[in-house]
């Protein structure tokens, strides 16, 4: 896929993802859609991202997460330079009664 994932086969599958209503939903539909390791890889890095939200050390996230230091520079980089979705998704979970606008 190129780098722009802008596209109607993406926003299809963003749209199905905003058709879930619940997590038993949404583990249904992503253990249908993903491999365990895709879907782990991306756990994985959500929790990179949480952990370096909070000043976490690289090491301690890569004991904690077994991630690798690629995987949490990876993440770093979008947290710092990226579209700014995890921001998006940290305020959401820290005030789900005041979501930002798109």
């Amino acid at each position: 896929m190129n780098k722009n994932i802008k596209n109607n086969t993406a926003d299809s599958l963003f749209d199905a993802i905003l058709c879930l209503k619940n997590r038993d939903e949404c583990h249904k539909f992503f253990e249908d859609l993903c491999t365990v390791n895709e879907l782990n890889s991306m756990s994985q890095r959500f929790e990179v991202a949480v952990m370096l939200r909070n000043h976490c050390t690289y090491l301690e996230i890569a004991e904690k997460t077994g991630a690798s230091t690629a995987t949490i520079s990876r993440v770093n980089r979008s947290l710092n330079y990226g579209k700014d979705g995890y921001e998006i998704i940290f305020q959401r979970m820290t005030d789900p009664q005041n979501p930002q606008s798109d």
